[in-house]
């Protein structure tokens, strides 16, 4: 196990990913400076992909990308005229592109500021601090308390979700999770080898859920936040939590302050997401582990917790973040969280039918007898993924027991881990990036199942391993079953038009060193710093399967690189992307792409990709974020996008006294992550 690295003297570019030494010491816990902790000998998946080149017609292109030069400074996209054309009535920047990305596209950039195509605007919708519960004082961070931080909103938004208010005409109510804290950027003088017990505190009620209604202005599409609102609501690292499910009151979940293994208080390191359709959100529990100290078993080592203190020392003040005192307190995180926004005095639910590991997102589609599905990515080097596939079925209408039984659906049902076989063998990969003649790679994969939870109890499918262990440890249940290592899977999005799952994977930047799988067709690069996108179809398009197809949907890079791939698309007519990280669907069927630590020397942003039709493949940037911050959400609809702006200034040595940001209130204030609407000035639709 590495040190944490200082925060001052190191370069970004030492830190995988494109993560400056802060982002990695607060968000992950130095993740990538780990061990990687999956050490079985499962298949990889790029040996699975490099076995799945199908020999097609060739698709070339010439290369018409500038990008960023070493010294970090980018440079903008050069585009084909029709698509550098100014805005007209309708606001796209060229009429041929594919319905919703008819906007002029934002060329890379490093500007301190959230930069949106020309013909749209913007607003902030709230920042961390601003009062939402009634009582709750003006954000002031000279002398913030967690009693006040505890009804304001919280610290670095990252999924987002936009639901109606029922009966109030021009309000939506917006549920946004709180990922994670940067001490360093919050308070004055911050010590982290000596924090407080004031700032550990104001912490914890930083970390967590916010509910909040936003007002709708008719004539454009800025956002407004609503204080007091009945509907409003703070749910924080110790607040109360119900554990469900087929590992509820296990022993291995059984703390001395909890002796029934079925109340937890708070939650952690909340990532990506998903909606449900019967009201409610999802928000994945991520990187927990960073937060846990002396952390000795084989399974705290699986899961990358460490063997000392922890960055944040929150164990000095509370015993439960201390293994050595409170061993099966860490088994307690790690999983889907369920948030019942229309319910104030609801206690939100921790899932374990949905297994234990670093949840990034939880996206639900429905079989078509009306039973849920859920997709979720392991977020680490070499992890799995997953599906739920749910027992019972969905009751519409908003009576009370309609929604109490739409609240345990969740709890009974098979959980799957994904194994991916390729059907080509591999050819003329050397590591270079240069693209094989063929443009389409496919395979097969197989839904292998872990356990089975029903109402009266759980079996498990995994050989020497109980139900509960299953559910409680899911990596290991992944190891023996012979699942396929990933590039760090991250969101996992079904497509609501035509059906087909979108895995995004971020990147691994230890591909092909020593002792690690070589490059292949979908990761063509040794140390693959950008990722790249695979297209699942489920047989049948039964979201239920439990086998499917798979095909490579697009390798991230600078354009002008052959070993980047766009669905078919000519690279020359597309935006530089580096490390796809959250995901949504528009209107249209075009997948939206934010990304987290931007590799091309220019700042993360968000990007609108076509997913079918004679225009498949083309992508273009729509916005990008401010310095040190990283592009989360995103919700797109007709009219509006919105996204969390998360950890801005987020750069190695910045402090509140020296900022490296100075968004979204300008110089003299503090940097304050935010959430942000942008929208057509015209009022027209986004994108047409």
């Amino acid at each position: 196990m590495r040190k944490l690295l200082p925060l001052i003297g190191t370069t970004s570019g030492s830190h995988p990913g494109g993560r400056s030494a802060l982002t990695c010491r607060y968000r992950c816990g130095d993740a990538c400076f780990h061990e990687v902790p999956n050490t079985s000998d499962n298949e990889y998946v790029g040996d699975v992909i490099a076995g799945a080149l199908s020999r097609r017609s060739a698709l070339r292109a010439a290369a018409v990308v500038t990008v960023a030069t070493a010294t970090g400074a980018a440079t903008a996209v050069t585009v084909p005229q029709a698509a550098a054309a100014p805005a007209g009535r309708h606001g796209g920047a060229h009429t041929t592109a594919a319905r919703g990305l008819r906007f002029a596209p934002v060329a890379p950039n490093t500007a301190d500021a959230v930069t949106v195509p020309d013909g749209y605007r913007q607003n902030v919708v709230i920042r961390w601090g601003e009062p939402i519960l009634r009582g709750a004082p003006a954000f002031d961070p000279e002398n913030q308390t967690a009693a006040a931080q505890a009804g304001q909103f919280g610290y670095n938004s990252d999924f987002l979700a936009l639901l109606p208010v029922p009966g109030e005409r021009g309000r939506r109510l917006l549920v946004a999770n709180h990922e994670y804290t940067d001490e360093v950027l919050m308070f004055r003088g911050y010590d982290p080898q000596n924090p407080t017990r004031r700032q550990v505190e104001v912490a914890w009620a930083a970390h967590g859920l916010s509910a909040v209604v936003v007002e709708e202005d008719s004539r454009s599409g800025r956002l407004t936040a609503v204080p007091r609102h009945p509907l409003n609501r703070r749910v924080t690292a110790t607040g109360a939590f119900r554990l469900t499910g087929p590992a509820a009151g296990s022993d291995l979940l059984k703390t001395s302050a909890d002796p029934s293994g079925r109340k937890v208080l708070g939650t952690l390191n909340n990532c990506s997401g998903g909606t449900t359709p019967w009201g409610t959100t999802l928000h994945g529990e991520e990187n927990f582990n960073q937060y846990f100290a002396n952390g000795s078993s084989a399974t705290d080592l699986r899961y990358g917790i460490g063997t000392s203190a922890t960055e944040r020392k929150w164990e000095r003040f509370d015993r439960r973040f201390d293994l050595a005192q409170e061993p099966n307190e860490v088994h307690r995180f790690g999983y889907v969280v369920e948030f019942d926004p229309y319910d104030p005095g609801s206690t939100p639910r921790k899932h374990t039918a949905l297994g234990r590991f670093k949840h990034e997102a939880a996206t639900v589609r429905l079989t078509d007898d009306g039973r849920p599905v859920v997709y979720s990515g392991d977020d680490e080097r070499f992890d799995y993924f997953y599906k739920f596939v749910g027992s019972k079925r969905m009751r519409h209408g908003n009576s009370r027991s309609a929604r109490e039984h739409n609240l345990s659906l969740l709890e009974e049902g098979t959980l799957y881990v994904a194994k991916l076989t390729g059907d080509s063998p591999a050819t003329d990969i050397d590591g270079s990036g240069k693209l094989p003649g063929d443009g389409e790679f496919d395979g097969s994969g197989t839904w292998i199942p872990l356990a089975t939870a029903t109402a009266h109890g759980a079996v498990s499918h995994v050989e020497g391993m109980s139900a509960e262990e299953v559910f409680v440890f899911t990596r290991l249940a992944g190891d023996k079953v012979g699942a396929t290592k990933m590039d760090r899977p991250e969101d996992i999005q079904p497509s609501p038009h035509t059906g087909k799952v979108y895995v995004v994977l971020t990147n691994n930047t230890n591909r092909g060193k020593a002792g690690s799988p070589a490059a292949d067709e979908a990761n063509p690069l040794s140390g693959n710093k950008h990722g790249h996108i695979l297209e699942l179809t489920e047989r049948h398009n039964r979201a239920e399967s439990t086998s499917f197809a798979w095909s490579l949907f697009l390798v991230a890079g600078d354009p002008s690189d052959p070993s980047t791939y766009f669905a078919g698309f000519p690279r020359g007519r597309v935006s530089p992307i580096s490390c796809p990280d959250n995901v949504a669907f528009d209107p249209h069927g075009n997948l939206w792409i934010s990304t987290d630590g931007n590799q091309l020397g220019s700042h993360d942003g968000l990007f609108g990709v076509a997913t079918r039709g004679e225009r498949r493949g083309e992508l273009k940037q729509f916005l990008t974020v401010p310095k040190g911050a990283e592009t989360c959400g995103p919700v797109i609809e007709d009219r509006r996008v919105l996204v969390a702006v998360q950890h801005p200034g987020e750069l190695d040595g910045a402090t509140v006294e020296k900022p490296a940001s100075v968004w979204p209130d300008g110089p003299g204030r503090i940097v304050r992550p935010a959430v942000v609407a942008v929208w057509r000035a015209d009022g027209c639709d986004i994108g047409v």
